[in-house]
């Protein structure tokens, strides 16, 4: 047992606030000062590094130490996020906005990054209650900050949480890029070696927003899509997936003129627990079983469903082929679909741009091109979405899609769901459904299917070495399609997207991308075909999936 270590987890427990990870700790460093391995193991876990500050902020799982998210990381996080401000303010005191959704604590959390922020001399103002993320973005600009502070781990497992942040000014509300990141990081870091955080100025002195910050929002994005006459009688199933969704919506969706929605009443309101699924998030197996179950017994036309913060939109339609008669559309589907909508509102705007991800549907792009519109594909995140020049719509393949660019700078399941009930409307009065749009969409643009293999880790050496075979012994072929082109976007020219990607082009026109994902321990790797009809793409894509899964067993 290394005396260095237990120094370490002893300092951290001296200043640290919360009297549960104080127990927690304390225990461990009992047991490990007695020798026991587990327990020396699990303090080497806890302190042996920190969670990374990076363009997502941070996330992890809670806990006591620096390699968990918990009271003493948040608060020398905002005390470093405090410095960068006031280094970078060019007259008067920054002003910072906060929010928070319902995981454990996440109020906690943003009640002390107000105190530290309004204690360093800014203005803090805390958001009324718990709120979807959307409505924080939203109110970075409406509110003129300096930057925002979210507390959420999104649609991560029950005991993550995090920390993200966005910019005002010329970032104009969208989350921190390079080199604000490393910038930010640096600070805390030196707040961090300064020693305890119960030394940091706080102050009680920060201001609560109003609920007409809350009405804003909800009145903006209700202008997004008002309902025509076509929406009535629209029957549809909505489940929050236990986040903080449902009553924000649900004003929204009144606003608009939409009918309310037949709710899954067991995943309505916040439950930091997660009860009825094993994963909060819609992409999931088994997470939206139960808004499959009540859209069979109230025979729904569609389902909405958002993530816990709402800021991802995931919608599910009949399908007599799928097991069980209902099924999610991809991430690229309901892209298409909205990136469809906003390009023939936006047609003959000059400088109008349709964007997604490099991951995303190589499908966006023949959008953009039938409508005489600017695409950009950017690396993955909104935070490089929303910088997109010109940007009128943009979309990732992981359920996320940015609609209304002239008020939220990143993605919004909640605007989202109201454009996707205005096409719902459009549906009904062609006497047409989502899937017959859908089909309108291949004929029109392209027959394009996607999909995704993605591989869940305990140990994240795994991933990194996987990345490392595929270059250091490149794949020249996949099942019986050979490669006609492989890029490693480490290597990418300047000015082009650049990360810890490896993106293929096959023979046939087919595109296959691998990279680590950003914010869970998994390697994903996205595929892409296009075909003269719907079933072959389809099929292109389920032997491509079965190709993928055979090279990647191989290098695992």
């Amino acid at each position: 047992m290394s005396d260095a270590l237990l120094d370490t987890a002893r300092a951290w427990l001296r200043q640290d606030p919360d009297h549960q990870t104080r127990d927690e700790l304390a225990g461990i460093i009992t047991r490990a000062a007695a020798g026991d391995e587990a327990a020396t193991a699990d303090l080497a876990d806890r302190f042996g590094s920190r969670l990374a500050f990076g363009t997502a902020g941070l996330r992890g799982e809670l806990g006591a130490g620096s390699n968990r998210m918990n009271r003493v990381l948040v608060a020398q996080a905002a005390a470093g996020l405090a410095a960068y401000l006031r280094e970078k303010s060019t007259g008067g005191a920054p002003t910072v906005v906060i929010g928070y959704d319902g995981r454990r604590n996440s109020r906690v959390f943003a009640v002390d990054s107000a105190e530290i922020f309004a204690g360093a001399g800014l203005r803090a103002i805390l958001l009324p209650r718990l709120l979807p993320t959307p409505v924080l973005a939203f109110a970075v600009r409406h509110l003129g900050a300096d930057a925002g502070v979210m507390v959420t781990a999104s649609h991560n497992p029950p005991n993550d949480n995090g920390y993200k942040v966005y910019l005002g000014g010329a970032d104009d509300g969208s989350q921190i890029v390079a080199p604000a990141d490393a910038e930010i990081a640096l600070h805390i870091q030196r707040v961090a070696d300064a020693g305890g955080v119960d030394a940091l100025p706080r102050s009680e002195g920060y201001e609560t927003a109003g609920e007409d910050v809350v009405t804003a929002y909800v009145e903006a994005t209700a202008a997004v899509a008002p309902a025509t006459e076509a929406a009535a009688g629209m029957r549809w199933v909505y489940t929050a997936m236990h986040g903080v969704g449902w009553e924000t919506l649900s004003r929204i969706v009144t606003i608009a003129g939409y009918p309310q929605p037949l709710v899954v009443n067991e995943q309505l309101r916040p439950d930091a627990a997660f009860p009825t699924v094993s994963f909060p998030n819609p992409e999931e197996p088994g997470a939206m079983d139960l808004a499959f179950a009540r859209a069979r017994r109230v025979q729904a036309d569609f389902i909405l469903a958002n993530d816990p913060d709402a800021d991802r939109l995931a919608v599910a339609i009949p399908d007599a082929t799928a097991r069980g008669g209902w099924r999610r559309l991809t991430g690229n589907e309901v892209g298409l679909l909205l990136g469809a909508r906003a390009a023939r509102a936006a047609e003959g705007s000059r400088g109008a741009s349709l964007a997604c991800s490099l991951v995303s549907s190589p499908g966006l792009g023949a959008v953009a091109a039938q409508h005489g519109l600017d695409f950009h594909e950017t690396l993955t995140g909104f935070k490089w979405i929303s910088r997109a020049p010109g940007i009128v719509f943009g979309f990732e393949e992981a359920l996320g899609y940015l609609v209304n660019p002239a008020t939220v700078r990143d993605k919004d399941g909640l605007s989202a769901a109201v454009a996707i009930l205005s096409l719902a409307a459009e549906a009904r009065e062609r006497e047409t459904t989502i899937a017959g749009l859908l089909a309108e969409l291949g004929e029109r643009y392209g027959h394009f299917a996607s999909g995704q293999v993605s591989i869940r880790v305990d140990d994240l050496t795994v991933i990194g070495a996987v990345m490392q075979s595929l270059r250091t012994t490149p794949p020249t072929r996949f099942g019986e399609r050979g490669i006609a082109e492989s890029e490693d976007l480490l290597q990418a020219a300047p000015g082009a997207p650049s990360g810890d990607v490896l993106r293929y082009r096959l023979v046939d026109g087919s595109r296959i991308i691998v990279r680590p994902s950003g914010t869970e321990p998994k390697l994903k790797v996205y595929i892409d075909a296009k075909a003269d009809s719907a079933a072959g793409a389809t099929q292109a894509v389920a032997e491509l999936e079965t190709d993928v899964r055979a090279l990647l067993a191989d290098r695992s």
